[in-house]
């Protein structure tokens, strides 16, 4: 057995325990396992449920008993949205699907056997395994920082304690204090977007800290919507959000968590308030299985399925797939064309061409909402783009205002389509 064949996360120890404990097995029907709940792996799941009508049993393993949305998290920082409209559970999946939900992590894929590791003891037996971890980040991709470090200095991009920190600490900055945020170089989990992030805090600052002063530390040369977002900052903002590209230092940043200030290239700031998004990766557990090359998981393009195992397929954030972007439209999409593939794999029903589509939504102030996104078809290597569109620069206030209210028509969408509920 090679290390790449069955990797595991944690001691050797607990994964030792856990594969000797007794198996779950479902006798009769094809298995699959789904690993993360998010857009990609809830959607995957379900779909795969409800379109095989109770031919293949289906395990979604999700440590959070409630989601909470990446996408619209930037509106609840703002003020715009509460936590509870982002928070979602996975009753409906168990209940109306018959989805075996398991709250638990996953510590370890032994491909050979087929099985996945659980933290808590045991094993699941897979005929076919649906990666959807998500992102981790890489370490020290801002040096100084750390997970150690991110209640002072909070990440917030990954849903729920972390997001509600961020908004704390900005209501509680200073009159006339200091926003910071360090911009995470591409690829990058968006949403939730940093520079929709900084125009929500902008909006949550004008109304209670109109003298407060934002700062961008950017390794990128420009980022997505970058005309739209400058647009919008003149309009709505003025002379509070500056941005240091890394011409400017933006890209040589250190911080200290424990004197809050910020290292700009050899200029130490004192900062109130600093969101530190680092540098991103394909969540451990692609990374345990041996099915990264580099920080990312590689995929063929027809049905998502891993270049290193026909019998594991990775979605959403993780996965190498090619142009299209790491936001939760495109999980959910891709979701869509790999529960079709192992439906077909496992059953015979018929297999229909993968097809992708993405948009995203960033909001700028009230009703100021903007948009991109394209169509997209496997090529021979990769996922290609097809059709592109994005906002323009000097829209009416109808039409910005008709952007955002598809925004919210698309969350309400796509979170029923992900957890079956209204």
């Amino acid at each position: 057995m090679t290390l790449n064949r069955r990797l595991f996360l944690g001691s050797s120890i607990a994964a030792a325990g856990a594969l000797a404990a007794p198996m779950v097995r479902a006798q009769g029907k094809p298995r699959v396992v789904v690993v993360g709940g998010g857009a990609g792996g809830a959607t995957a799941a379900r779909y795969i449920a409800k379109d095989s009508d109770g031919a293949i049993d289906v395990t979604l393993i999700e440590p959070s008993r409630t989601y909470y949305t990446c996408f619209f998290s930037n509106l609840y920082i703002g003020g715009l949205r509460d936590l509870q409209s982002i928070a979602h559970s996975y009753g409906t999946l168990a209940s109306a699907f018959g989805i075996n939900v398991v709250h638990d992590w996953v510590i370890g894929v032994d491909r050979d056997a087929k099985t996945v590791a659980l933290a808590s003891g045991g094993s699941l037996p897979y005929d076919r395994l649906i990666l959807s971890p998500g992102i981790d980040f890489i370490d020290d991709a801002v040096p100084g920082w750390s997970v150690a470090s991110q209640n002072a200095m909070p990440h917030a991009y990954k849903g729920g304690s972390q997001t509600e920190l961020l908004k704390a600490q900005v209501e509680a900055m200073p009159q006339g204090g200091t926003f910071a945020m360090i911009a995470p170089p591409n690829p990058y989990r968006c949403p939730p977007g940093p520079y929709e992030r900084v125009s929500m805090v902008a909006h949550k600052l004008k109304a209670e800290n109109p003298t407060a002063k934002i700062l961008i530390l950017d390794p990128k040369e420009g980022f997505s919507k970058q005309a739209l977002f400058v647009e919008g900052w003149q309009k709505h903002y003025p002379g509070m959000i500056e941005r240091i590209g890394p011409d400017f230092g933006g890209g040589n940043v250190s911080v200290n968590p424990d004197e809050m200030t910020v290292d700009i290239d050899g200029d130490v700031q004192k900062v109130d308030v600093c969101n530190v998004i680092p540098a991103q990766k394909a969540g451990l557990i692609a990374e345990a299985a041996g099915l990264t090359e580099g920080n990312w998981a590689p995929v063929n393009p027809t049905d998502l399925s891993s270049t290193m195992d026909e019998n594991i397929h990775v979605l959403g954030d993780a996965a190498a797939q090619g142009a299209m972007p790491k936001s939760g439209f495109a999980a959910n999409s891709q979701a869509k064309v790999c529960a079709n593939a192992v439906r077909g794999a496992l059953t015979g029903s018929t297999v229909f061409p993968a097809r992708f589509s993405n948009t995203c939504w960033s909001l700028i102030d009230t009703d100021d909402g903007v948009k991109v996104g394209a169509t997209y078809e496997a090529g021979e290597t990769e996922i290609v783009a097809l059709d592109t569109f994005v906002s323009q620069t000097n829209e009416t206030a109808e039409v910005r205002e008709e952007t955002y209210d598809e925004s919210v028509g698309w969350y309400q969408a796509i979170t029923e389509d992900m957890f079956g509920q209204a």
